[in-house]
């Protein structure tokens, strides 16, 4: 088949695994979204899947959570849509409205619904190499040319990738993804963990002295503890401590490229963005932002709910529920205050020049 043939269609049944049909009876409930003709649910009617609005049939879902693509809903042929409550009237008649405040979170459980992970395939591929001191429930999945060493326990219904290391003493809680080319040691898991194709996670922090005669490295005694439903992109690296632990909290997104510094403690649900870093022993309090290529350095604290814009330098502590940006970190008011400032000056800089002219 010619990439001209190749249907664009999501889900491709080549790479993802589908369930359903289910009636929106079972999307009401899914969602606890609000459905606008409620007399539908005494009907039969059976949804196959999820897609765009502009491609999707009357047997899928979609869903609208800007309005800068309402042209796109009043075209769309979807089965159901969920929207927000200021969108509800703008939803085809030929539609059925899912409503809710927060249509990207419905969106997602719906996702989630027709396309659930991958349950692991109990076994050790015969390429795999275990070690026999090693501890590994009958339900995992242990892929092609992985190895796994003395003293570690993985739980139930886990995935051990193709050519992924599980260092020695590694903890692996239950329903963990470990991804393709992994190395993980000196670290212990929680349930639900899931680390991308790539990820090093427990290595050598960047620690050592200076003397006369160069360097000396410290030894790096601490370990690295991703708590509950935590997630790592790839290639993105996360050094265990120095003398105490690196700590990745409970429900943590951290994206491809991100870089994490021995010591460093991130709260609950915290997102990294790709390729920012955050060096050694910096605190992050929950809910906190760090966004696209931002940079901490050692030693500083992020308060709760605070974001750190793209690019961002911070050099010192940020106060909770806080928004900065630029290189030093300052307020986004002082930033673009700072810039509308050099703006002027610019022209009138260039005004003056004119007239000498």
């Amino acid at each position: 088949m010619s990439i001209e043939q190749e249907n664009h269609h999501p889900g491709d049944s080549r790479f993802f695994s589908k369930s359903g049909p289910y009636t929106i009876e079972t999307l009401v409930k899914e969602t606890g979204a609000q459905l606008n003709s409620p007399d539908v649910l005494t009907k039969d009617i059976q949804y196959t899947g999820i897609a765009p609005l502009q491609i999707a049939s009357s047997s899928e879902v979609s869903f609208l959570d800007n309005k800068r693509y309402l042209p796109l809903l009043a075209q769309t042929k979807a089965g159901v849509v969920i929207v927000a409550p200021a969108f509800a009237d703008k939803v085809p008649q030929t539609s059925h409205a899912l409503v809710t405040s927060n249509p990207y979170l419905a969106w997602a459980r719906v996702a989630t619904l027709f396309y659930p992970k991958t349950p692991a395939k109990p076994g050790v591929h015969p390429t795999a190499y275990i070690h026999p001191d090693a501890v590994i429930h009958p339900s995992v999945e242990v892929q092609a040319f992985a190895v796994v060493m003395n003293g570690v326990h993985i739980n139930k219904e886990c995935i051990i990738g193709a050519h992924s290391v599980i260092e020695q003493g590694v903890q692996i809680g239950q329903y963990c993804r470990i991804g393709n080319h992994v190395s993980l040691s000196h670290a212990v898991l929680g349930d639900r963990v899931t680390l991308y194709s790539g990820a090093r996670i427990g290595q050598d922090g960047f620690g050592f002295a200076i003397g006369e005669q160069g360097f000396v490295s410290i030894p790096q005694i601490g370990k690295v503890i991703l708590k509950n439903d935590v997630e790592v992109g790839a290639n993105s690296t996360i050094d265990r401590g120095s003398v105490k632990d690196t700590i990745i909290g409970e429900g943590s997104r951290l994206d491809n490229l991100v870089q994490i510094g021995h010591n460093v403690e991130m709260g609950r649900c915290c997102i990294v963005v790709s390729q920012a870093g955050i060096s050694g022993s910096t605190q992050l309090g929950d809910f906190v932002t760090i966004a696209a290529q931002a940079g901490l350095i050692g030693h500083i604290h992020i308060g709760d709910h605070a974001r750190v814009g793209a690019q961002c330098g911070v050099m010192s502590d940020v106060e909770a529920k806080s928004d900065v940006i630029g290189s030093p970190a300052m307020p986004f008011k002082e930033f673009f205050k700072n810039v509308a400032f050099l703006r002027r000056m610019a022209k009138s800089s260039k005004g003056k020049e004119d007239s000498q002219k």
